[in-house]
């Protein structure tokens, strides 16, 4: 809702801007099919448009708040954008990101891992993770998720039965009936 009278002609300005800012990325989003935007990607043409018309950044943050509301990029995000477009970045999309590729988790690891286990079941994490040199994190991961093994008492054992087929096991056990074990 807007108030019904503006106090100053920079409310007025502000208010026409967000407007304009607004229709303009509903324009851009809903001219192509094709192009599917985020609503941060439309907030940062809304915020590249309030920089070529020359707002502030704090102008241009007040005015996302007012049409985004709760969704509304941060102060501080403001600010990195608009020091971006100050620097000439004109383009709204993310840098990417240098993530750094996992070194642990590799063919080899995983066979190294394989092969200890293999020779002994009783092996904790904490002494794979030192004998193979790979953390106690990627250790457990390759484990449980590569290897598809769990630990059943105090052995590494592969998941080969369903928990239905473990409740029919008993049927193949010579000597144990199901009502001994009740």
């Amino acid at each position: 809702m807007r108030p019904s009278r503006v106090s100053s002609q920079a409310d007025v300005a502000v208010e026409d801007c967000t407007d304009l800012c607004c229709q303009f990325s509903q324009v851009l989003s809903s001219s192509s099919r094709e192009i599917v935007m985020s609503e941060r990607t439309e907030q940062r043409i809304c915020l590249r448009f309030c920089f070529l018309l020359g707002k502030t950044a704090t102008e241009a943050h007040e005015m996302l708040q007012k049409d985004f509301k709760e969704e509304a990029l941060s102060l501080t995000q403001v600010f990195q954008w608009f020091a971006r477009l100050e620097r000439g970045e004109m383009s709204v999309e993310d840098h990417p990101n240098s993530g750094r590729p996992s070194t642990s988790r590799t063919d080899v690891n995983v066979e190294r891992i394989r092969e200890k286990i293999n020779k002994d079941r009783r092996y904790t994490i904490d002494e794979i993770s030192e004998a193979t040199g790979v953390s106690w994190r990627s250790c457990l991961r390759i484990v449980t998720v590569d290897l598809n093994i769990r630990r059943v008492a105090a052995k590494f054992v592969p998941r080969l039965h369903t928990q239905d087929q473990n409740k029919h096991s008993f049927d193949f056990v010579p000597g144990v009936e199901k009502s001994d074990l009740k």
